[in-house]
């Protein structure tokens, strides 16, 4: 079933070029179908790329989903031009009157801010708290992921020495929970970030369970069955080249960084990098995509409190 999002949005002739099914209003409504109502709180500077990962993956859904754009109300990103947002963005005062069946909150590049000191911080609470009596299930990435375990278990993030950085190898914890059904016994993914969560802050925390981690870079997936939460600390969405951007990008800008690690072949920055988690990132989004079409209500007003 195609994907409902705006004709004109940018993502639209991309998805259609790689054969992603996206639909347009006019047919979505001939449909006599409640769709899935998923709302993206998109964080990311370079917000038309983002929409461009999670609405590929969320696009393969067999399912008909609805994806609604939303952004912090006082913020004014530097990288996507404020007639785009226009456009295609509800501020997050326009959307709490709304209820969704799922909620992705994306990253953005500030894991070196205490939370407090983030300028928005005050209004990500408030969608935090919205988040239990108007979404049935939620997806945090990232930062997003750090901020929600901080806001709602008292998890705390801890700062890195030096930029974890490539792309690193997964061990399942637990192959039983839904969220990673059909995944390998291993599985890589891209990491980008200067802080990390603990295993040991997660341990004694109720209704917390890690699902996968690396050796090296620690926890990466870890979900609140009960509350229908899945924090997503690393970066399956990312697209084949997101990392070799962040790493050129730093090297023009004369920032000291490594070379992500396991990413360019050889460690040549001239070749392309393979991409050995794509499989895995859509498998991820397809099993939360069932979980809440297996357990969300078909009356969408009923969608409540945790």
């Amino acid at each position: 079933m195609p994907i409902k999002i705006p004709d004109k949005l940018p993502a639209f002739q991309a998805l259609v070029n790689e054969g992603v099914r996206v639909m347009t209003e006019a047919v979505a409504i001939r449909q006599d179908i409640r769709p899935l109502q998923i709302g993206l709180l998109n964080l990311m500077p370079n917000k038309i790329r983002t929409e461009l990962q999670m609405a590929r993956l969320l696009g393969a859904s067999p399912l008909q989903i609805e994806l609604s754009l939303i952004r912090i109300g006082n913020h004014k990103p530097r990288n996507t031009s404020e007639d785009h947002l226009r456009a295609f963005y509800q501020t997050w005062e326009r959307a709490r009157e709304r209820k969704f069946d799922g909620f992705i909150v994306t990253g953005t590049p500030v894991e070196t801010i205490p939370y407090e000191d983030v300028t928005y911080w005050q209004e990500m609470q408030q969608i935090f708290a919205w988040t239990q009596t108007n979404v049935h299930a939620t997806m945090n990435i990232c930062w997003g992921a750090m901020a929600a375990l901080y806001h709602f278990h008292g998890v705390p993030k801890n700062q890195l020495t030096e930029k974890a950085f490539g792309v690193y190898r997964q061990t399942i914890l637990k192959p039983s929970s839904p969220y990673l059904n059909g995944f390998s016994d291993d599985f890589a993914v891209p990491v980008s970030r200067w802080a990390e969560i603990r295993a040991a802050d997660l341990a004694g925390r109720p209704g917390l369970t890690p699902l996968a981690q690396s050796d090296e870079k620690g926890v990466s997936i870890v979900e609140d069955r009960e509350c229908r939460r899945l924090y997503v600390l690393d970066h399956l969405e990312y697209d084949s080249e997101s990392l070799a951007d962040e790493y050129f990008r730093d090297i023009a800008a004369k920032v000291p960084i490594r070379m992500p690690f396991n990413y360019f072949p050889n460690d040549d920055a001239s070749l392309p990098p393979a991409n050995r988690w794509r499989s895995h990132a859509h498998l991820l989004l397809s099993n939360w995509i069932n979980e809440i079409y297996q357990t969300t209500p078909f009356d969408i007003g009923l969608i409540g409190k945790c």
